[in-house]
Parts: structure tokens; C-alpha cells; sequence
């Protein structure tokens, strides 16, 4: 299988994970459960769907055809990783990472980064549907610049937000909780170094550009299934608390 057959694979894959694991929660979510888990991954699907020619010209095009719809992704991607980051730390139980993303420090960050890709977006000449904004690099070097700086303040914010939760998960790595727990733990850590390493990218060269693909997926694979095995472990618990309630006479509520 050559490079353009194992990116799509990487890419229709993900996505379908991405689906199942949504429309699976969906029903808890209907009922008022865990919504904003839900919406973590409803957003991170979509990033996904943005991310896949095919879905995303169609989509650019009934937006004008001006790769609004890469805008609209970067976006996406900021309120998936804030959401994240909001519900991991409070998961992990660790305040310190949730001043930090709630806080003064950053409010600035998702500011700088917001604004940082609306500007450069409009220096660019973005007529032309292309994902990954590869036909506008392509026109010449000055927009190839243009799209590089603008994919490097794409990737800040994501990449503040998972150095953030990373203390969190290394000390819950380290601790006694279950392994189910652990693991996810270990999966968000992969993914966090995954993103982090996403601020490379611009140190790739042309040959190894599928390495692009493979980090930015592994990174969402990661996220997606470290918080599918957090959710496992929660409901364990609950199945646990349940039958020991059973046995004691006291009703779970």
C-alpha cells in the first residue's frame, strides 16, 4: 500500500472510530449523561470529517469555496481540546492544570491562538478548496510560508492545553488506580506527545510528509481511547457500587 492508500485508511479509520464511539453515546447523552463527553467527541469527529478531502470540499464549496471550512476546523479543534482539558481535570482531580486552562494564562493562550490563525488566514490567498490548505501552498512560496505559520498557530493552543494535563497524567500513571484508569491515563500521555511533537512539523521534509498524518491521527486516536477507557472505568465503578449497595440494603441513586 503506497502513502496517499495508508493515509486514507488512517483517515477513514479514525473517523469511524470516532463515529461508533459518539453514536454510542449518544443515548447516555440524550438521557442528560455525561453531555459533555458527548460533545468531545460529536466535536473531535467532525475535526476528523474537516480533515478528509473529500467531506471537506464538499463542505468549503457550500461555503464559498474559500477554505472557510479550514477556519471553521481550527476552530472546532480549540473548543474539542478545551473541553477536554476542562472535563480531564477535573477528572484527574488536578487544579492546578484547571486554573491553568481556565484561568488568566489560559484565556490569553486561546486568545493569542484565535487570533493569531484569523490573521493569518486572511493574509493568505485562500480562493480554492483544497484540505490541509495543500493547493495554497502549492500556488507559491510566499503562501506556503503563509500556510505553514498559519498551521503552527493552529497547533499552539492543542498543543498548551495537553502540556496542561500532562503533570495530571503522569502522576496518575504512577498511582494506585485501576488499570483501566491507568492505561487511559497512559493513552492521553501518547496523545499529549503526539500533539507536542505536531509543533515540529514544519522540520519534516517533503519526503517524510506522510509523518504529518501519522502523528496528527495517533494523536486523535489516543485522545479518543484514552477517554473510551476512562468511561469503561467509570462505569465498572458504578456496576461495583451497585452490587455492593445490593448487598448492604442501601439503594443506589
Amino acid at each position: 500500500m503506497g502513502e496517499p492508500g495508508m493515509i486514507g485508511v488512517l483517515q477513514w479509520g479514525t473517523l469511524a472510530v470516532c463515529c461508533i464511539i459518539t453514536l454510542g453515546r449518544l443515548p447516555s447523552a440524550l438521557r442528560g449523561e455525561n453531555r459533555s463527553l458527548f460533545s468531545i467527541f460529536a466535536l473531535l469527529t467532525l475535526a476528523i470529517l474537516l480533515s478528509i478531502d473529500a467531506p471537506y470540499v464538499a463542505v468549503d464549496q457550500a461555503l464559498g469555496g474559500m477554505n472557510v471550512a479550514n477556519l471553521v476546523l481550527r476552530f472546532v479543534i480549540f473548543a474539542a481540546v478545551f473541553f477536554l482539558g476542562f472535563r480531564m481535570a477535573r477528572g484527574f482531580g488536578a487544579d492546578d492544570a484547571r486554573r491553568l486552562i481556565t484561568g488568566p494564562i489560559g484565556i490569553a493562550a486561546a486568545a493569542a491562538a484565535s487570533a493569531a490563525v484569523v490573521v493569518v488566514f486572511l493574509m493568505m490567498d485562500t480562493a480554492g478548496s483544497s484540505a490541509g490548505l495543500a493547493g495554497i501552498a502549492a500556488k507559491d512560496g510566499h503562501q506556503a510560508a503563509l500556510v505553514e505559520c498559519y498551521g503552527a498557530a493552529g497547533r499552539l493552543y492543542p498543543t498548551f492545553i495537553m502540556l496542561a494535563l500532562f503533570p495530571a497524567m503522569m502522576r496518575t500513571l504512577r498511582s494506585g488506580l485501576s488499570v483501566l484508569v491507568r492505561s487511559g491515563a497512559a493513552l492521553l500521555a501518547l496523545g499529549a506527545v503526539a500533539i507536542s511533537l505536531s509543533l515540529l512539523f514544519p522540520a519534516i521534509p517533503p519526503p517524510l510528509g506522510f509523518l504529518r498524518f501519522v502523528i496528527n491521527y495517533t494523536a486523535v486516536l489516543c485522545v479518543v481511547l484514552g477517554l473510551v477507557l476512562f468511561w469503561m472505568a467509570k462505569g465498572l465503578a458504578k456496576r461495583g457500587s451497585k452490587k455492593q449497595a445490593s448487598l448492604t440494603g442501601v439503594t443506589w441513586r
